[in-house]
C-alpha cells in the first residue's frame, strides 16, 4: 500500500470550548468512492482510478446560543462535524479472480493486452478471408500475367475467365485452384495483422485537436497502413506470385533459392514501387469508405454483422474499380523476365499491346474475390473489436461488484 502516513490531524478552534458541546451518539465512519480520470497514466483498459474516502461524522449538540462553529452563528439544535481522510486503494485489489473469469467467459479476452488482441484479430481475419477466396485469386493472377511470363512473349495476349478456370482444372486438378495458397496465408497473416493494427494506430495519430478524425485523416491512415504492411511482407508476395504462375516450382523455398541464384536479392523487391502506389490508394479508399458508410447508418444497424458485410462489399467495389490498373502493372513488373523497367514504361507498354482493356485483365475474378475477401476480413475484425469492448465492460462490472462488496470492511482493514 506504500508509505504509511498520519490520516488524522487535529486543529484547535480558539472560539470553541469543549464545554459548549456534547456527543449525542457514537462517532461513525462512512466510506465513499471517488473516480478520477487516469488517461494521463496511460491505462487504456480501465475506466478510472478509484480512491476510497473515509469520513468520520460526529453528531454534537451545542449548549450555548452565543458560540460559533465553522464560521456559522449560534442557534438551537444540533450540529455535525465531519473529518475526511484519503485512504488509497489499489485497483488491482478489486480485479476479478480466476473463478470469476471462468464464470464470465467473455471477460477472459481481457487477459490479452488490447493491442495484442487487435493484432491477432487482424491475422485471423486475413487468413480466413484469403483461404476462402484462394481459387479466384489464382484465376485472376493467371489472367493478369498470361503471355507476359518469360518464354511466352509470343503467346496469346489474354486469357478469359472461363478459359482460366478450365485450364487450371484440366492441367492441375482441384488442388490447382489453391496452388500458392500456403505462402499466401503465410504472407497474409503478418500482412493483415500489421495492416489492420496499423490502421487503428494511424487513426489515433491523425485525429485533430478536437479528437475527431476527418475524411482526409481516414484516407491518410489507410494509405499509411497499406504501405506499412506491404513494405514488411513484400518478398512473400513475390514468392507467392512466382509459385502461382510459373511452372516447375513445387515449394516456396524452391522458388526463393532459384531467385537468389539467378536474379539476386533485388528480385524479391521487383515492382515494389508500383505496389506501394497501388496499395496506398486502395486501402485508403477501402477502409475510409467502410468507416464512413457504416458510421452513416442508423445506430441500431451499426452493430449488426449484416451491415458490416454489406458495407465492406460496397467499399471493396469502389476501391477495386479505382485502383485495379496499378495492380495489373505491379503484377507484370514482378515477373521474371518482365520487359518493363518502370511504372510509366509498363503503363504505356500494356496500352500499346492490348489497349486500355489490358489494364483491367482479371478484373472480374478480382472483383468476385476482393468483395467477399474484404467483407470477411473487415467484418471479422469488427466482430473481434466488439468482443474486446464487451470484455472491457465485463471486467469493469466485476471490479465494481468487488469494490462494493469490499467497501464495508475497508476502514477496518486500514485502521
Amino acid at each position: 500500500m506504500g508509505e504509511e502516513k498520519s490520516l488524522l490531524q487535529f486543529r484547535s478552534f480558539p472560539s470553541l470550548k469543549t464545554s459548549d458541546f456534547a456527543l449525542t451518539e457514537e462517532p461513525s465512519w462512512r466510506l465513499e468512492n471517488n473516480v478520477s480520470s487516469n488517461r494521463r497514466r496511460g491505462n487504456k483498459r480501465s475506466g478510472g482510478v478509484f480512491t476510497n474516502f473515509a469520513s468520520l461524522s460526529v453528531a454534537i449538540r451545542r449548549d450555548r446560543r452565543e458560540s460559533t462553529f465553522n464560521g456559522r452563528n449560534g442557534g438551537g439544535g444540533g450540529a455535525f462535524a465531519s473529518v475526511s481522510v484519503v485512504i488509497p486503494k489499489e485497483e488491482d485489489e478489486f480485479a476479478p479472480t480466476s473463478a470469476q473469469l471462468l464464470k464470465n467467459p467473455i471477460a477472459l479476452l481481457s487477459i490479452v493486452p488490447k493491442d495484442a488482441a487487435l493484432f491477432f484479430a487482424g491475422a485471423f481475419a486475413g487468413a480466413a478471408a484469403k483461404s476462402v477466396t484462394a481459387p479466384l485469386d489464382r484465376i485472376k493472377l493467371l489472367m493478369q500475367t498470361h503471355g507476359v511470363r518469360a518464354g511466352q512473349q509470343s503467346a496469346k495476349k489474354a486469357i478469359g475467365f472461363i478459359e482460366a478456370i478450365t485450364l487450371i482444372g484440366k492441367e492441375e486438378g482441384i488442388k490447382g485452384y489453391w496452388k500458392g495458397n500456403l505462402p499466401q496465408v503465410i504472407r497474409i497473416v503478418p500482412y493483415s495483422a500489421v495492416q489492420l493494427f496499423a490502421y487503428e494506430t494511424y487513426k489515433k495519430l491523425f485525429r485533430g485537436k478536437d479528437g475527431q478524425l476527418s475524411v482526409l485523416g481516414r484516407l491518410g491512415a489507410g494509405a499509411c497502413a497499406g504501405m506499412t504492411s506491404t513494405l514488411i511482407t513484400y518478398p512473400l508476395d513475390v514468392l507467392r506470385l512466382r509459385l502461382a504462375v510459373e511452372p516447375g516450382y513445387r515449394t516456396m523455398s524452391q522458388v526463393a533459392l532459384n531467385m537468389l541464384r539467378e536474379e539476386g536479392v533485388a528480385s524479391f523487391y521487383n515492382g515494389l514501387g508500383p505496389s506501394l502506389l497501388s496499395i496506398a490508394p486502395y486501402i485508403a479508399i477501402n477502409f475510409c469508405v467502410f468507416d464512413l458508410v457504416k458510421k452513416s447508418l442508423p445506430e441500431k444497424y451499426q452493430q449488426k454483422t449484416q451491415s458490416s458485410l454489406l458495407t465492406a462489399v460496397v467499399a471493396a467495389a469502389i476501391a477495386t474499380g479505382t485502383c485495379y490498373p496499378l495492380d495489373t502493372i505491379r503484377r507484370q513488373m514482378q515477373l521474371k523476365g518482365t520487359p518493363y523497367k518502370s511504372v510509366l514504361d509498363a503503363f504505356s507498354g500494356i496500352i500499346a499491346r492490348e489497349g486500355v482493356v489490358g489494364l483491367y485483365r482479371g478484373f472480374v475474378p478480382n472483383a468476385l474475390k476482393s468483395m467477399p475477401n474484404s467483407s470477411i476480413k473487415l467484418t471479422t475484425f469488427d466482430i473481434v473489436k466488439k468482443l474486446i469492448a464487451a470484455s472491457e465492460k465485463e471486467i469493469q462490472r466485476i471490479a465494481d461488484d468487488n469494490r462494493k462488496k469490499a467497501s464495508p470492511n475497508t476502514i477496518d482493514e486500514q485502521t
